[in-house]
């Protein structure tokens, strides 16, 4: 029989059930937090591909940092009044998601420890597993992190990295302040700990002001920050970045290196002559519009269908809306006994989110990949239940 090595442990993280809710045609599926599929922009995509193939044809090796050009733009395109950002900063990556498993890889021995929002990102949980950490939970509250909590945390525990999804969080949608953004610097430079920012919905603000990323902020080579074409593109690229200083690029380089040689040239090449070629600005801009009328609709659907003891957040933008429902509720069981079968709805439970508390009673919604009116019957059926169960759960007390 063969034996795994110690790290492998037999995981049901309910990852696998979200791609399987979204591909399950009898399911309204708020789960995958999927892009719109009417707005990729296929033809300027299939054109910038045959460029790749005929203009540029370039398909040999590559270097495992990416396609210089490629990276100047980037670094062009996430730069800010801030901070100006080279090529020389950024690491092409498989999406975000490598992004995590590289910077875990660089920095955790079994038992390190890492701070990260409580709920946070599931796949991120996935991707520092493999390394064995120690989680420590901070709690989110309307602004982001609660940093009092954080503080505690750091005084009393060694940290290699906090993870924070500072614009628009998975799974909340709330946003980290900049009085919050600042507050949280000062504290990762007098604790010498590395932040992770991950800011795939960064762009995807559908009102107030934008906000200055960590990254552009850092003036003591703290942070390291992701970024990914998936949510502004699409998610099949499978393309995104990575900035960091140079002492923690050169050995990240070397790590992905070692683990993929480098990104698809093909889809490097693509992309940068779609950047050549078109205003990606102008089609986020279009993005936004179509997802600030989806967002509306949930949200006022939710408001109409929900029992009033269920609460939910209000994103300025993102993917996802956050329900909490009254502590005694497993939303996991809720789902897997109920809301499948009676109302044919699946949204992403909450339990796995808490990798420490395991908090059960909460329960993630995304708005992007659904026609307004299927959005607006799912949270109908999903507001039935919820009613149902939270009413037979009141009169059971009695």
């Amino acid at each position: 029989m063969v034996k795994f090595a110690n790290r492998i442990q037999p995981c049901d993280n309910g990852l696998n059930d979200i791609f399987t809710y979204a591909n399950d045609p009898a399911l309204i599926s708020f789960a995958a937090g999927y892009p719109n599929n009417q707005l990729f922009p296929r033809a300027a995509l299939q054109t910038a591909f045959n460029a790749s193939l005929t203009e540029r044809c370039n398909l040999q090796y590559s270097t495992a940092a990416g396609l210089p050009s490629l990276r100047a733009k980037i670094a062009q395109h996430i730069s800010t009044a801030q901070r100006q950002f080279t090529a020389e900063q950024i690491l092409l990556t498989q999406g975000a998601q490598q992004g995590l498993d590289l910077t875990a890889k660089l920095l955790l021995n079994p038992g390190d420890g890492v701070v990260v929002e409580a709920p946070t990102y599931l796949g991120a949980l996935s991707a520092f597993d493999a390394y064995q950490p120690t989680y420590y939970e901070v709690p989110l509250i309307a602004d982001g992190m609660d940093l009092n909590a954080l503080q505690k945390i750091l005084l009393t525990h060694t940290v290699k990295f906090i993870y924070t999804i500072p614009d628009f969080q998975n799974p909340t949608g709330c946003t980290l302040s900049l009085a919050k953004r600042h507050a949280l610097l000062r504290l990762a430079q007098r604790y010498d700990v590395i932040i992770l920012e991950d800011n795939p919905y960064r762009e995807l603000r559908f009102s107030g002001t934008p906000l200055p990323s960590l990254a552009s902020l850092d003036t003591t080579n703290h942070v390291i920050s992701l970024g990914s074409f998936s949510k502004i593109l699409s998610p099949g690229l499978r393309l995104g970045w990575l900035v960091a200083a140079p002492e923690l690029l050169e050995p990240l380089t070397a790590l992905k290196l070692g683990n993929d040689v480098q990104s698809s040239t093909l889809v490097m090449n693509a992309v940068d002559h779609y950047l050549t070629t078109y205003d990606i600005k102008a089609h986020i801009n279009a993005m936004n519009r179509a997802y600030a009328k989806k967002m509306t609709v949930m949200l006022t659907a939710l408001a109409r269908y929900l029992p009033a003891t269920v609460a939910f957040t209000k994103p300025c933008g993102g993917f996802f809306v956050y329900l909490t429902l009254p502590a005694e509720i497993d939303t996991g069981q809720l789902l897997k006994q109920v809301i499948l079968r009676d109302a044919k709805v699946a949204y992403v439970p909450s339990a796995s989110l808490f990798p420490v508390s395991h908090q059960a009673n909460g329960i993630r919604l995304n708005f992007t990949n659904l026609a307004n009116e299927t959005i607006e019957l799912g949270v109908k059926r999903l507001g039935q239940i919820l009613t149902q169960t939270l009413h037979q759960k009141h009169y059971a007390k009695l």
